[in-house]
């Protein structure tokens, strides 16, 4: 995300993620576990794209529950397209729980009770616009058993300054 974005959903999370479970800053996932294998590839091909690809057109569209979490629904059928390269690219390698399309979120909320869930909605819900969302770049990181680490970070073509 461009800085600002970055700066809001991150103090969102900061506030009312688990603290325990707050690992990562907030980002849209585009797939959930990819072969560690495979890491050289895509990035290789992350490059190639974020090079011939012009930053994707995204939307903060609405404030949903998860259930047990709090989310911020993106719309952005440019970025659904990244992904869909990127898929299309390492198919046979994807998981289940990868080979579907996905419903581009953010994540500000997660592993709480179902009524801390709903206030959240409902509090970040009262007075929210939809508004534009700066998709910057694409990036990978590895799961350490909690704390996450970056592989790597790539900016889109019209995102570089």
């Amino acid at each position: 995300m461009g800085a600002a974005d970055q700066r809001f959903f991150d103090a969102l999370r900061a506030a009312h993620f688990p603290p325990d479970r707050n690992h990562l800053a907030a980002h849209i996932t585009l797939f959930h576990q990819l072969p560690p294998s495979c890491l050289d590839e895509l990035d290789r091909l992350v490059r190639a794209i974020s090079a011939d690809t012009p930053a994707p057109a995204a939307r903060v569209s609405e404030v949903y529950s998860l259930g047990g979490g709090t989310a911020f629904r993106v719309d952005s059928p440019a970025l659904l397209g990244v992904r869909a390269r990127i898929a299309d690219h390492f198919h046979g390698m994807l998981t289940a729980q990868d080979r579907g399309t996905p419903r581009l979120h953010i994540t500000v909320q997660n592993k709480v009770t179902a009524a801390e869930a709903k206030a959240l909605v409902a509090e970040l819900s009262a007075g929210f616009r939809s508004r534009a969302l700066a998709i910057v770049g694409l990036a990978a990181h590895h799961y350490r058993g909690g704390p996450w680490e970056r592989a790597f970070a790539r900016k889109f073509h019209a995102s570089r300054r």
